[in-house]
């Protein structure tokens, strides 16, 4: 009974359940291995396993892994690019176990593959999700953070220049426009300074309408080229369901040292962007000569 019942679980399992010997030949591929692989068990009994689905750079990884296993009598899991019958790749992971004869000694490696493929990927998106703003689609400020602090490791052999950018006027927009169209004005910014940025930059949303770019080995003069092309390409009108919509930007800048802390870097440059906002302010309500 117990017998009958291992066979109808291996021949009834969407797992994928190979035996190989110690060269890698095929001894049982069960039917989900068979659908896998496009071919029947008489096609598959024999053959190096290696030569059916393993993926070409792995091969000879594939064939030490088995060869060890036998001899020690340890297999361990794994994951690895599996090729199917038409050719593409699936992620599998993979359960093996060494089978002894009745005398102990190791003669095959049983596995039991599992296809991953499409949980890997929903993985990844949720944790690029959580590592980037929902609206504009650029990092946020959890991820900015990350990068900030790597950079400004103390055995970073350069400094790390920082932007902060405020926008000037975007209130006006939400209250006389709504929403949507604030939605879309944040959407073309991120979009204009991701074009500004250089290689490496990297641009985050820290959150409502204050955006942060990341330039490492950049010092105050570049900082300030960048400030300026940012306001430039910021402030041209944005294009949206209500008509063109025009905002300005602040932008204060900061450079960041080895050793310091993400937040007294961010910090100054805060302190630099109101700065420049009060003088902007104080300009606009200067009285005409």
């Amino acid at each position: 009974m117990d017998g009958r019942l291992a066979v109808e679980f291996v021949e009834g399992t969407d797992a994928l359940v190979c035996v190989v010997d110690g060269d890698g030949r095929i001894l049982l591929a069960n039917p989900a291995l068979q659908r896998f692989t496009g071919r029947t068990h008489d096609q598959l009994r024999e053959h190096l396993f290696v030569d059916v689905y393993v993926v070409p750079e792995h091969r000879e990884l594939a064939l030490d892994a088995v060869s060890r296993a036998v001899t020690t009598g340890r297999a361990h899991p794994q994951e690895g690019d599996w090729l199917t019958a038409d050719g593409s790749r699936r992620l599998i992971s993979m359960q093996n176990n060494v089978l002894t004869d009745p005398g102990g000694r190791p003669y095959a490696v049983a596995c039991v593959g599992i296809d991953v493929t499409d949980q890997r990927r929903h993985e990844a998106q949720l944790s690029e999700r959580a590592r980037t703003d929902r609206l504009t689609g650029i990092p946020n400020r959890g991820t900015f953070f990350e990068e900030l602090a790597r950079h400004l490791d103390p055995a970073a052999d350069r400094v790390c220049g920082v932007l902060f950018c405020d926008l000037d006027g975007f209130k006006v927009v939400n209250d006389v426009h709504g929403h949507a169209v604030g939605d879309a004005v944040l959407v073309e910014v991120a979009t204009r300074l991701r074009a500004m940025a250089g290689p490496g930059h990297v641009v985050a949303r820290l959150g409502g309408d204050e955006f942060v770019v990341l330039c490492p080995g950049c010092d105050e003069p570049v900082l300030a080229a960048l400030a300026a092309a940012a306001r430039e390409r910021v402030g041209a009108p944005v294009p949206t369901a209500a008509g063109p919509v025009a905002v300005g930007v602040s932008i204060g800048s900061a450079v960041g040292r080895p050793g310091e802390s993400p937040d007294e870097v961010i910090t100054r440059a805060d302190r630099a962007m109101y700065g420049v906002k009060t003088r902007q302010h104080r300009t606009s309500e200067r009285p005409p000569d």
